[in-house]
């Protein structure tokens, strides 16, 4: 019993002795294990802050200039806790400077809407995402979203969004004048001259002419009248060497369209040539002073809730007048695309990608209806399935054409819409016009 007892007694002291140093091994076990699960989670979720500039985009519903990005941005920091989006606003007029300055001093944020811009297009600026891609993504874009985002064979954006110009006519208006319109869409430019010409006319017989066929504007960066001046076949850039072409006599005859619009023709306002957007626009939708006008797709919505607030009139969209290449087309920076600007961090890197991703999922690519513009998916193309208006619109882009990528667009848009708008207040003639512009834009080139 002695014996018993005394072996007891030896392996309590042994208990007492090893237990707790068995439990500190295996409790450095467990923390190791654990250290290294968190070291593994903090590798695989990046947490800072995203900066982004971008520019206003109308939410018909709302009013809201920034609400789309706005919610996008919510949602996904809702997702990825830690992960922060500051949103920095720019405006069209001042963004583009705004970006051009931060590209000289390095003082760019993350991510802006460049990825279908020239200037930007290099290993220097932007960050190529092909990577980031497997071939099956890279197929579920429409071909013209693809197309603008790519350049010497890398991809250096994500297109989130598209539209085009259509050209709106006052169904309204037709009827009084008991006039057709283009049946299927589809006119010429001599048929559209001659509907315009009984559009304008003395509504109240006191001798001045106050109902107008047709206005718009001239402003850089805006081709609402392009579908019109590049009727006739008329190239501005040979994208293959990059050279200005934009001087021959379909440019010339191109030009010639829409200057004949007010001075030859008569169907303009007087103000044609240095009226503004919001001017010109108030005239034909609240004004009713005008009876056919080219806008951007966002101009459906717009008119949809004036006609629901009892302010509107019926309305249709066709295609632009067809000159002598036979074919309705218009030009536009269509594609809407976010670029990354370099990077230091991968990890910070592939959580921005992660947020562009998101933007093109399908459930978001569906609430840009709210801003009345279309998917860059080519699975989603019943967006706009009840809406006659939108569908016409959205045809279109198989006409249209998407502006030059050059380093010197901005410039040389600049130089050609002033050009153009000297001409149609007769400050020149169409040739004189394009001569001048030829000889600026060549200017520019050679520097």
């Amino acid at each position: 019993m002695k014996k018993i007892k005394k072996a007891l007694a030896i392996l309590l002291v042994v208990f007492i002795v090893l237990g707790p140093i068995s439990v500190i091994v295996f409790n450095i076990d467990i923390s190791d294990d654990e250290n290294n699960s968190n070291i593994e989670k903090e590798e695989e979720s990046w947490r800072g802050v995203i900066r982004m500039w971008d520019f206003p985009r109308l939410d018909t519903t709302t009013g809201s200039r920034y609400g789309w990005i706005e919610n996008k941005i919510k949602r996904f920091e809702a997702k990825n806790p830690g992960v922060f989006i500051e949103l920095t606003p720019i405006d069209w007029n001042k963004g583009p400077i705004k970006l051009e300055v931060g590209l000289e001093t390095g003082n760019l944020p993350d991510i802006a809407p460049v990825g279908t811009d020239f200037l930007y297009m290099n290993d220097k600026t932007l960050e190529p995402l092909d990577s980031y891609f497997e071939d099956s993504e890279i197929k579920e874009f429409k071909d013209l979203a693809i197309k603008a985002v790519k350049n010497d064979g890398k991809t250096w954006g994500v297109p989130f969004m598209m539209t085009t110009y259509g050209v709106y006519i006052n169904l309204d208006l037709f009827k009084e004048k008991d006039i057709e319109p283009p049946k299927d869409g589809n006119w010429t430019y001599d048929e559209f001259v001659e509907i315009a010409k009984k559009l304008t006319f003395d509504s109240d017989n006191d001798g001045k002419i106050d109902q107008y066929g047709f206005h718009s504007f001239i402003k850089p960066n805006y081709y609402n009248l392009w579908g019109m001046i590049l009727s006739d076949d008329g190239k501005i850039v040979n994208e293959k060497d990059k050279s200005y072409t934009f001087y021959d006599k379909q440019a010339i005859s191109g030009v010639e369209k829409i200057v004949d619009l007010k001075n030859k023709h008569k169907v303009t306002p007087e103000d044609f040539g240095t009226s503004n957007e919001n001017k010109a626009w108030d005239m034909f939708s609240k004004e009713k002073k005008v009876a056919i006008y080219p806008a951007g797709s966002w101009g459906v919505k717009v008119l949809e809730n004036l006609d629901k607030n009892g302010e509107g009139f019926d309305f249709t969209v066709v295609n632009y007048p067809t000159g002598d290449s036979g074919k309705p087309t218009s030009l536009n920076n269509s594609i809407s695309a976010y670029g990354v600007f370099k990077q230091k961090d991968k990890q910070k890197l592939d959580t921005i990608v992660k947020f562009l991703k998101f933007l093109v999922e399908d459930e978001t690519q569906k609430e840009l209806e709210k801003l009345g513009v279309f998917s860059v998916k080519n699975n989603i193309d019943e967006m706009y399935a009840d809406n006659e208006h939108m569908k016409r619109i959205e045809e279109s882009l198989k006409h249209t054409q998407t502006i030059p990528k050059h380093p010197k667009w901005k410039e040389m848009d600049r130089i050609l819409q002033n050009q153009i708008r000297l001409a149609v207040i007769k400050e020149k003639t169409s040739k004189e016009a394009l001569e001048e512009a030829k000889s600026q834009i060549e200017q520019i080139l050679s520097n």
